[in-house]
């Protein structure tokens, strides 16, 4: 399960999820990416899911990168706890992800496989998500 080594804090506030994502919006590693088309809390647990999945359909074939990371702590107060005597311990993490964003890349592999391993992986994950293709950028960036 993917988790920070440290934290400066244990506990966050919740936070806000309008707009849409503004980095990490281009494939830029690989070929093939898997963006998301809501904003959603995505547990370090899911990534790993998703991860596993398209691995193993390459039959660790090519190259995978994960373009999230959970950093956020998420706090849960004890079952049967009366309200008050201040917030929870810290239960699990999470990534922040808004619309537009690229969590997953693939590359290595044929069109077909990329596609099947990406749509096995968005099964694993709690928001909608649509398959998006590497554009090449011409003169330069211009």
């Amino acid at each position: 399960m993917l988790l920070p080594k440290r934290v400066k804090y244990r506990r966050v506030h919740r936070g806000r999820m309008t707009g849409v994502a503004t980095r990490g919006n281009t494939v830029s590693y690989g070929e093939w990416g898997l963006a998301t088309t809501e904003p959603a809390w995505i547990t370090g647990n899911q990534i790993e899911a998703a991860r596993v999945a398209m691995t193993r359909y390459t039959k660790r074939g090519g190259k995978v990168w994960i373009k999230i990371f959970p950093d956020k702590p998420v706090t849960k107060k004890a079952l049967g706890t009366r309200m008050g005597s201040g917030k929870g311990a810290p239960e699990y993490w999470v990534a922040v992800v808004k619309p537009g964003r690229v969590m997953f890349e693939i590359a290595g592999v044929s069109e077909e496989v990329a596609r099947e391993a990406l749509r096995l992986a968005s099964h694993k994950l709690p928001v909608k998500c649509k398959i998006v293709k590497k554009e090449t950028v011409e003169n330069g960036g211009e």
